[in-house]
């Protein structure tokens, strides 16, 4: 699966931007990546969301223990692959019908919470159980979700495009040729969230806010995060690390 935003969703992480100039290395545009998806995966499927983003997937060469899936309802669009060992509990939680799979459990999920606000947006994975990633974006609020397991059993990458596009994709070869040394894998148990506010929680629980200017842990405010710059031969720029004595802050 592959999303694509544009600087008007979100703006490229600065920690990625320093990993690409300190080790030049080719890339290509965002559409170049889209029609390399696109050329390189049978039976694809693509779709538009107005100027600034660009979802993709397709069932070519998937798992049957971690399908991909897509849906929209009511201007949420979300992309997904994995499955989730609680889902029927979590029907009976949202109050959803026996025949709703995961992506649409998320998409209930995400809106549930999103018209109860204000919720924090780690509640919608908060009791998510499985193997899984999966990226929202609600057209309504330009808002933009992306999460995965809490072990990384789906791997999930991102990166930024030769014209400054961030991508998501669970396929890293097919970042790197679009974002050279700007491209990171996903944390575990990553979330992030884009609505004035990037959030980035790996399994240390980080986030990213343009509000408070930069990476802090969330579950340990007080230490700092710093970008691991990546050796010469690993395929990723850098990765993210927190400093200092992990002390849990409390949550419901």
């Amino acid at each position: 699966m592959l999303a694509i935003f544009s600087s008007s969703i979100i703006s490229p992480p600065d920690e990625l931007v320093t990993a690409g100039a300190r080790t030049p290395s080719p890339k290509t545009t965002a559409a170049d990546l889209l029609t390399r998806f696109l050329q390189t995966n049978a039976s694809a499927v693509s779709l538009q969301i107005g100027d600034h983003v660009q979802l993709a997937y397709t069932h070519h060469n998937e798992s049957p223990w971690q399908p991909r899936s897509f849906s929209v309802k009511d201007e949420v669009f979300c992309l997904f692959k994995g499955a989730l060992d609680n889902l029927g509990s979590l029907r009976q939680q949202y109050g959803l019908a026996k025949s709703v799979n995961e992506v649409l459990l998320v998409t209930e999920a995400y809106k549930a919470l999103r018209d109860r606000a204000p919720y924090p947006a780690n509640h919608v994975v908060g009791h998510l159980s499985g193997s899984f990633a999966f990226v929202v974006f609600d057209k309504s609020t330009s808002t933009l979700f992306v999460a995965s397991d809490q072990f990384g059993k789906v791997p999930l990458y991102w990166g930024i495009t030769a014209d400054g596009h961030v991508a998501f994709a669970d396929d890293a070869e097919l970042l790197k040729g679009a974002c050279g040394k700007s491209l990171a894998s996903f944390p575990q148990g990553g979330l992030a969230s884009m609505c004035l506010t990037l959030i980035l929680h790996n399994c240390t629980g980080c986030f990213y806010s343009t509000t408070v200017g930069g990476l802090t842990s969330y579950e340990n405010p007080k230490n700092k995060i710093t970008a691991v710059p990546a050796n010469e031969e690993e395929i990723w720029g850098a990765t993210f690390k927190v400093e200092g004595p992990a002390v849990v802050a409390a949550r419901e």
